[in-house]
Parts: structure tokens; sequence; C-alpha cells
């Protein structure tokens, strides 16, 4: 069984999260956040496994050594390289909760990059401080449910302006944006095919490049920013035949091109 992941707040969990400062056999001990988690909540006892991360790269397997004090002792530690290529996920705000459905699904795949966007089309709207704070709980904890060592990154809410701006720097810098779109005639066959273009661009030179794939509401993007959007450089395409839910789209998507991109074996 794969040892349960605790990520680590290196801004407030007195732990120290640099590779340099831990070492085999050293004792942690663990913020009481992650002690009533794991513990309390999963009930983990005296020998059992568990994995830490900062959610930035930071590999710490354990074992819990003391549970009623909440020591953990190391076993191995390391890093985790963020992939050359990478996965971001432009998702329009939607109602009843089916965008934080989708970065939850986002996550456990794999994407390293969400961006909120506030579609015109969008009924729910952005609150700063308080709905970021809440996205960000959910990719914590989708990070932690399928044991990855990255925490994806959440960028501030978009606009449509903001996203055509997007588009235009990714062509700048070597990216790739994709809109689904119902309406639209290229297929995904043929996006894939731009996908493997970019890959081989960043196996050969190293440089992080990005595919973006943009996800609107549930009344689907308007068709001035599709239009806006393509002008701009984004490719848009139809994912199949069947219509999607907002927080169905994005994760599948993204599921396509991870199998593209070899991270799925």
């Amino acid at each position: 069984m794969t040892e349960p992941l605790f990520l680590l707040d290196p801004e407030h969990d007195d732990v120290p999260v640099n590779s340099d400062e831990i070492h085999t056999g050293w004792k942690i001990t663990l913020p009481q956040r992650v002690r009533r988690h794991a513990i309390q909540a999963m009930r983990l006892r005296d020998g059992d496994g568990l994995a830490l991360s900062d959610g930035r790269g930071l590999r710490i397997r354990a074992v819990l050594a003391d549970a009623e004090q909440g020591l953990a002792e190391v076993l191995e530690f390391g890093r985790v390289p963020r992939p050359v290529t990478r996965l971001g996920l432009i998702q329009a705000l939607a109602k009843n909760g089916h965008d934080e459905q989708a970065i939850d699904v986002a996550t456990q795949i794999g994407v390293d990059r969400v961006v909120p966007w506030q579609s015109d089309r969008s009924i729910a709207k952005w609150k700063e401080g308080r709905t970021d704070r809440k996205w960000r709980q959910v990719l914590e904890a989708a990070t932690e449910q399928s044991r990855r060592r990255w925490v994806p990154r959440l960028d501030a809410c978009m606009s449509s302006r903001d996203v055509v701006a997007e588009c235009r720097r990714a062509c700048v810098h070597g990216d790739l944006v994709i809109v689904l779109h119902q309406d639209a005639t290229r297929t995904w066959s043929e996006v894939e095919r731009s996908v493997a273009e970019l890959a081989d661009r960043c196996l050969a030179d190293g440089r992080p490049r990005t595919v973006n794939v943009v996800v609107g509401p549930e009344g689907g993007i308007a068709d001035d920013e599709v239009e806006a959007f393509t002008k701009a450089g984004a490719e848009c395409c139809v994912l199949g035949e069947n219509i999607l839910r907002a927080s169905a789209a994005g994760p599948v998507a993204l599921s396509l091109l991870s199998r593209a991109l070899g991270r799925y074996a």
C-alpha cells in the first residue's frame, strides 16, 4: 500500500524542508495539524510508514517512531523535479462547485498550474480572500490524496481579456493554449500533434513549456471569447462527440495529454 502523504507548511511548521538539513535517522516532531490527521483520523501507529513533502518537490519517507509524542524517523529523502513539459488548466468559474470538482480531479491527474477564469458566462463570482483560500485547500487535499510532491501553482483570477494576453504570451514563449469548444472543427488528434512537437522542443533544449487547457462554464464559452482567443494564437478544438460538464472537460483533456506526454506508463 502506498504510504499516506502529508504536506508540510514551510512558513508555519517548525520542520526543516531543505535537503541539506535532513538526514537518514533524523527524528521529526510532526506538526500538530499533521499529527491529528495521521494519528487521530487515519489511526497510524508506531511502525507505520508515511511520507512528508513541502509541496515543492521535497520527498521524505519516514516511519512513525512514537505516535504518542508525534515523532517520525526519516528513512530516506530527496527531491522530485518538476516536469519540463507542464500542464495548465484555465478553468472558468462554475456554479454548484463544478469548478472545484474540476481542479480536484485535475490535481490528481497531474496538472501543474491552475488558473481561475471569470468568463463572460460565469455565474459564480471570484471572491478574493475567500474563493482563493477554498481553491488552495482543494489543491492541497488532492495533492495529498494522489501522493504528489508538487502542489499545483494557483494563479490569480483572470478576466477574458487576461486570457487573451495569456494566449499572446504563450505564442512568444513557445507555450500552447488549447480551447475546448463544442463547435470547433479542429480535432483532438490534430492538437496532440502540436503537443508532441512542443514536447520534442522541451526535450531538445530543456526549457520548460506549458500546455494550457481552457475550459468554459456551464453555458460554454461565448463566441466572441473563442474568436479573441484564437486570434491571439490559441488552438480551438472539439474533445469528442459527447458534451462534457464543466467539471469533466478539463480532467478528460488533461488525462489524454498526460498519456500523450508519457506520464502514464
